[in-house]
């Protein structure tokens, strides 16, 4: 299985001025069997950011294609609807309970702010299909209203799990946009919780971004003997990524013994873009 992740493209103001067709012509050189995008598709949640972002990755080549929301998607009253739109319109999962939800501002009154769903929180479950295994994608929304620190509810992890318990796959992976190990001024506070989410149902692949900052690293539980590798990802095409590069990455054979991780960088010069790649094997 070859999958293609991007992050932080950060259309809007922070949006870098590269050539986009020569991005694209790049990200389509690499036969992926599905994209992943981890967040921050805009730079303050407004329409047409989203819209950019929408017609961007619809460009991208591949019959499977998967966006979550970053914190930068949640800056506007209406984000939520602007996201199902011009980015995902895949059905929710809606807590079993949600009197027991206690995250800020996840559900706002529709009529007096006019938008078309009250729920903020966009959690989802893809179950596609990939050389004849199923595979399940957990999409997990970390991210607060008008905060960039991150926060999942501990009722929506239950409600996930009911709905991954009544799944069947092959292998399963999670993508959110806050780190759940390593953490920045704008962490994810009860990252803890996701962990055992992750352990839970025995997960081994976690994918994100947020930081702008490249990020391969391994946990292993001794005492419950459970490892996992997250995969975070530096920005794809934002212009203030002062402590790294810009980049993609391409795990090809994900899940084998053989996996490599290709790590593309992009240098900017003006309007012209150069790709720098090395290969990574010590998985």
């Amino acid at each position: 299985m070859n999958i293609l992740h991007i992050s932080d493209m950060h259309f809007g103001s922070r949006h870098w001025k590269g050539n986009k067709e020569k991005l694209l012509a790049k990200l389509n050189s690499y036969a992926a069997d599905l994209v992943i995008n981890t967040g921050d598709n805009t730079t303050d949640a407004l329409e047409e950011e989203f819209a950019a972002a929408g017609d961007f990755l619809k460009s991208i080549k591949c019959n499977h294609v998967i966006s979550i929301p970053g914190n930068h998607d949640k800056r506007n009253m209406k984000s939520q609807d602007f996201f199902r739109q011009y980015i995902d319109n895949s059905d929710v999962v809606y807590p079993l309970e949600p009197q027991k939800c206690t995250k800020n501002r996840l559900f706002l009154d529709q009529y007096t702010t006019g938008i078309k769903e009250n729920f903020t929180d966009i959690n989802f479950i893809k179950n596609i299909v990939i050389k004849d295994k199923t595979l399940l994608v957990v999409c997990l929304d970390t991210n607060e209203f008008y905060k960039d620190n991150g926060f999942v509810d501990k009722e929506i992890l239950r409600s996930m799990s009911h709905k991954i318990e009544q799944s069947s796959y092959d292998k399963i992976i999670l993508l959110n946009h806050h780190s759940i190990l390593d953490t920045d001024e704008d962490p994810l506070f009860n990252s803890r919780h996701v962990v055992s989410f992750v352990r839970k149902h025995k997960i081994e692949n976690v994918f994100c971004g947020h930081t702008h900052q490249l990020a391969l690293m391994r946990s292993t539980d001794l005492y419950h003997n459970h490892s996992f590798i997250q995969y975070k990802n530096g920005s794809l095409s934002s212009c203030n990524s002062v402590n790294d590069t810009n980049m993609f990455m391409f795990y090809e054979n994900l899940g084998d013994k053989d996996i490599k991780i290709h790590l593309i960088r992009i240098h900017i010069d003006g309007d012209e873009l150069t790709f720098k790649e090395e290969i990574i094997t010590n998985i």
